[in-house]
């Protein structure tokens, strides 16, 4: 299939599909006699992993190396299971410091409940932050 129609099957554009070429997502396609790019049924379900790996927060060069595993005709199972455990941990910290923040801010705005402008100075700008 041409790249437009592949761009509408699965709902992209066609700069997308030439840039997961140019990054290797997508392997050098065929293309017919008149130079139109030609791409095989797979593409679809190739680009479907590539949009669960972003999904997921995997990078396109995590996403990349997976389907580098895949193209040499192993199993990549252990290899994502090492990344989706790096990406755990990094949401947990991620987590871990917007429930501070969250924590941070609630004391703030419990500060200002009563806003008493006449106590700020101008060097504070205002006392509440």
């Amino acid at each position: 299939m041409r790249i437009g129609e592949l761009a509408a099957a699965v709902g992209t554009s066609t700069k997308t599909l030439r840039f997961y070429e140019e990054q290797g997502l997508l392997p050098e396609t065929q293309r017919t006699a008149a130079g139109y790019r030609d791409y095989p049924p797979e593409a679809v379900t190739r680009i479907d992993f590539i949009r669960r790996g972003k999904a997921a927060g995997l990078t396109l060069a995590q996403i990349r190396q997976i389907l580098l595993i895949r193209d040499r005709g192993q199993a990549p199972c252990e290899h994502v299971r090492d990344l989706l455990d790096t990406r755990l941990a990094d949401l947990d910290k991620q987590i871990s410091k917007l429930v501070a923040l969250r924590d941070t801010i609630a004391h703030l705005r419990h500060q200002a409940a009563t806003p008493e402008p006449a106590t700020c100075t101008a060097e504070q700008v205002c006392r509440y932050l």
